[in-house]
Parts: C-alpha cells; structure tokens; sequence
C-alpha cells in the first residue's frame, strides 16, 4: 500500500477520487437546507449567494475542465452544476425578494455565457484557459466566503442560524483535498482558490462555537405574507 502511493501520479489518482466523492457529498449538503426552506415554507434570512456562487463556480470550473482536459474537474462540476440549479430553484419558490434573486441568476447566466463564448472564440487554448482559471479562482474565493455575508448579522443577534453548516463544514474538508490535488497537479489555478477556501471555512467555522445555533427561532411562511 505504501509503494503504491509513493508514485506520484497513484497519489494524485486517488485524491481525485477521493475528492470527487466528498465534493459530491459536499453538494448533496444543498439538499439539507432546502429542505429546511420546503419545511418552514420559507428561506427566512438566508442568502441566496451559496447557491447562486456554486452554480457560477462550476459551470466556470466545468468549463475549465473541458479546456484542461481534466476529467475530475469535469465529472464532479458537471454534478455540482445540475444540483445548485435544482437549490436555486428551490430558493426561488420560497423566497420574498424574487427579483432580486433573479438578478443575481441574470449575472450569472451572462458569466457563464462569457466564459463559453471567449473559449470557443479565442484560438489559443492556453491563453483561454488562463482567463477562464483566473474567472474559476475568484468566483471559487467567493464562493466560499458567501456566508461571511451574513457576519455582522451572526455576531448582532449571537446566533448561527442563518449560515449553512453543512455547506461549510464539508467545504473545508474538500478544500484541503483539492488544494492537495491541485498541488500534485502543479496547477496554482486549483491550488489558491482551496486553499484560500479552506482557511475561509475554518474561520466560519469558529463562529458556531462562539455563537451556537438557536432552534427557537421560526420564520414566517411565504404564503402568511402580504405583498
């Protein structure tokens, strides 16, 4: 077992694998939470940056994929992508502010429509998937830091209620593999966003220590409000 990792290339073999999988289940989290919003028929305080910074983040990391060749990149964003559209979905029905929601879908239809037509335009592959990795890290930073959103209200009312646990208890433990993997790969487009990621996640996840969720806390169904 130990020579078998000490190859390079097995080691790299089996983090994509490994990263795939928790990266997976890290998406799957999603579903925890709109769950919750089915249940209370509500998304109360929650943002819709989660969902709507995973959708953007691998649709541009699929994209990156394809022009990299990697088909760990590819077969896990392709998964991430359809579950954040089935979430923001799901965010919309039982949401207030749907027009605000709908405009952050609008920007993120546009960036993706961007990355799509640049990659196919430009003729040197090398140059577009430099552009398309620089999009991919700064959307992925983002992606991570969207609930730190939501820190003056946590730190106000005391209570993590409003941040997504099991969106960002996974993220650090995915952001550590790909960070590694990226590094195996020689790849400083995979390695700075996790990274970055993963210091992100352990800061959000300081805050459910000081500040403990409280369950007593209801929000108003969607069809109980007046518009």
């Amino acid at each position: 077992m130990f020579l078998y990792f000490h190859d390079p290339e097995n080691l790299k073999n089996f983090l994509g694998y490994c990263a795939t999988v928790t990266t997976v289940v890290q998406f799957l989290t999603g579903s925890l939470i709109c769950r919750n919003y089915i249940k209370k028929k509500s998304t109360g305080e929650t943002s819709a940056l989660p969902f709507v910074s995973g959708l953007l983040s691998c649709s541009l990391w699929l994209r990156y994929g394809f022009l990299i060749n990697e088909n760990s990149l590819i077969l896990v964003n392709s998964i991430g992508a359809f579950l954040f559209a089935l979430y923001c979905i799901t965010y919309f029905m039982f949401t207030v502010n749907k027009r605000r929601f709908l405009h952050q879908i609008a920007l993120v239809l546009l960036m993706i429509t961007f990355s799509i037509v640049y990659s196919r335009v430009e003729l040197d592959d090398m140059k577009a998937s430099k552009l398309i990795g620089l999009l991919c890290c700064s959307v992925g930073v983002f992606f991570f830091a969207s609930p730190l959103i939501k820190l003056r209200h946590v730190v106000m009312t005391k209570n993590t209620e409003v941040l997504p646990f099991p969106i960002i208890l996974t993220s650090f433990f995915v952001t550590l593999q790909w960070y590694i993997y990226g590094y195996l790969l020689g790849d400083s487009f995979i390695q700075i966003p996790n990274f970055l990621g993963c210091i992100l996640s352990a800061i959000q996840l300081t805050l459910f220590v000081i500040y403990p969720s409280k369950s007593d806390i209801r929000y108003k169904p969607l069809s109980s409000i007046d518009f």
